[in-house]
């Protein structure tokens, strides 16, 4: 029987990174266009949200990529037989 690891499969972690950059950046341009209509501020908003999309996007993958690392680094350490 094949034990999944405690973050589930790496496919997936590592399936999800272009999800979630591509989502943040499009919710954030939807919200600043959304914004610039209704307040008339055209195309500032737009501007300033998508931005912020990009960048939380790019946050959410480098959280991702060092948690990947961490993972990886705590799996050697336990393959790894002591020498003590």
């Amino acid at each position: 029987m094949t034990q999944l690891h405690k973050t589930g499969p790496k496919w997936i972690m590592y399936s999800s990174m272009g999800l979630e950059l591509g989502l943040s950046i499009v919710v954030g341009f939807l919200i600043g266009s959304w914004l610039d209509k209704w307040l008339g501020t055209e195309p500032w908003l737009l501007l300033v949200f998508g931005i912020a999309g990009i960048i939380a996007g790019y946050r959410s993958i480098f959280r991702l990529v060092k948690r990947v690392q961490a993972d990886s680094e705590s799996g050697q350490e336990n393959d790894s037989p002591s020498s003590s």
